[in-house]
């Protein structure tokens, strides 16, 4: 996987008008110059919020891309949520290293320490 050139595309993207201007016309021949693997052509493409968080990439990053998509916050917010649900944790970046999984994942786990605390008297 090459998250940190999904990121550089990203940035230049969230940044250039002339790279805006070049992935509006051809968003496969935008992506040329970036050694990218076809998951992360396709989720670029799609574009695939849920897919290109779930493979690390920044949320600062990946909130601009949206915004360029005209992807409402609320819907941005529930593509990263179905992006864990549909394609497991993290795999890679900041997110993958605190061992992020998803809020359902999470709050599971909260539940169930709870219970155990609870059964032995915490």
């Amino acid at each position: 996987m090459s998250l940190y050139y999904v990121q550089k595309f990203l940035y230049e993207l969230n940044r250039s008008p002339a790279v805006q201007q070049a992935y509006t016309a051809d968003r496969h021949a935008s992506l040329d110059g970036f050694t990218l693997t076809d998951e992360e052509v396709e989720a670029l493409t799609a574009p695939d919020i849920g897919k290109l968080f779930h493979l690390g990439v920044n949320g600062q990053i990946l909130m601009h891309f949206a915004a360029f998509h005209q992807i409402e916050w609320a819907d941005y917010l529930q593509r990263m949520r179905d992006g864990i649900d549909e394609h497991g944790p993290v795999r890679e970046g900041v997110y993958a290293m605190t061992g992020y999984e998803g809020v359902d994942a999470h709050n599971a786990r909260l539940r169930q320490q709870n219970d155990n605390d609870e059964t032995n008297g915490a």
